[in-house]
């Protein structure tokens, strides 16, 4: 393997596999990088066995070849060297020669034939999306996974194609986000798997704004081909979360009593300020609605208290309802939405938050104090 390679390309194809690679790895392969010279491009790959994420990069390639490399070490290297163009040889026993200028380095490597082998992905179960829309709903889900492993299931995002709709869901019992969208699917790619919260970190990580996302699965493997509209596409693929996803249906309240309209950056930024006056032992803020008012308290008695009044649109009878503010913060920091709403039944019974479109936000309430 021979292969000049601009420095820019090679840290930009570094960095967008590099991120996978565990430092606690027990399989030396899986520290390194493998790394395939094909004509007019170098293909990089890096896996845990859980998540693998390819990606191709321009390269002047002499000799085709494929070889694997510390990917960490290389990448420290690359990113010190001086001048903008690399050369790379690798030899018969995996050893990698690195030249740039006046910098020489050699590495030793491993045999490509150790690296895990990528799966095998049937035509039938696959959907073509928009970069830029799955980039939107997977922010506006992924903060409400839980991170509880007992409960596995829900360390992920469920994903629905379904009735010509993709529905996303997240939840950690607390808490539950749901968005969903029109998306053209075929009766046969019609499925439902849950995504990995390290895949669905990936992905947020890579998603453009731009360009288009291949989605494939089957029985317990997904893979998301990430086509920009220039250079090559970044495939990510991960193992599923087996289990059966709990029914989230049943936590969405019934028709709330009372529909409030709130400004999203005003309330987001008085939470805020609220929760810099909570514990670990009173971490919740109490939301009180009266008439044009909306009155926000924290109240912890090692730290102090905050209090605030929001002037709001509100005609119904008085409610009083505590929540933890962590819960509200994080939906309205993703939305971008200059309004929201939120729905109210009574003190003891959840809140949602809505805007115009399709995403719904379900939060428990906590006990007043």
């Amino acid at each position: 393997m021979n292969l000049t390679i601009a420095k820019d390309a090679l840290i930009n194809g570094l960095q967008a596999v590099q991120n996978v690679v565990s430092t606690r790895t027990t399989l030396p392969i899986l520290s390194n990088v493998l790394m395939r010279a094909q004509e007019g491009r170098l293909e990089l790959t890096a896996t845990d066995l859980d998540v693998t994420v390819t990606c191709s990069v321009e390269a002047q390639v002499r000799k085709p070849g494929q070889t694997t490399i510390p990917v960490k070490r290389l990448f420290g290297i690359v990113r010190e060297l001086a001048n903008s163009e690399v050369d790379m040889e690798v030899d018969d026993k995996n050893c990698c020669s690195v030249r740039c200028g006046p910098s020489f380095f050699k590495i030793n490597g491993l045999s490509a034939e150790e690296f895990p082998p990528p799966p095998k992905f049937k035509e039938d179960k696959k959907v073509v999306l928009k970069q830029e829309s799955v980039r939107t709903m997977m922010r506006k889900t992924s903060y409400a996974i839980s991170t509880d492993e007992s409960r596995y299931v829900l360390n992920g995002i469920f994903f629905s194609l379904k009735d010509h709709k993709l529905t996303m869901v997240a939840t950690d019992g607390r808490r539950l986000a749901m968005v969903d969208e029109e998306v053209d699917i075929s009766d046969k790619s019609e499925g439902e798997f849950i995504v990995p919260a390290k895949a669905v970190n990936e992905l947020n990580r890579l998603l453009q704004e731009s360009g288009d996302l291949e989605i494939k699965y089957s029985d317990n493997q997904a893979s998301f081909e990430l086509r920009a509209e220039k250079g090559f596409p970044v495939v990510v693929v991960t193992k599923l979360i087996e289990g059966n996803y709990p029914n989230y249906r049943q936590v969405i309240p019934g028709e709330a009593k009372e529909r409030v309209a709130l400004v999203r950056e005003e309330l987001f930024h008085a939470l805020k300020r609220a929760d810099i006056m909570t514990s670990d032992k009173a971490n919740s803020v109490k939301m009180a609605f009266t008439k044009n008012n909306l009155a926000i308290t924290a109240n912890s008695p090692e730290v102090g208290e905050a209090r605030e009044s929001l002037a709001i649109n509100y005609k119904g009878p008085d409610i009083s309802v505590a929540f933890n503010p962590k819960y509200l913060i994080d939906p309205l920091n993703m939305l971008t939405e200059d309004e929201v709403y939120m729905e109210l039944i009574d003190e003891l019974s959840p809140g949602v938050i809505k805007i115009n479109g399709p995403f719904l936000y379900v939060v428990m309430p906590m006990r007043l104090t």
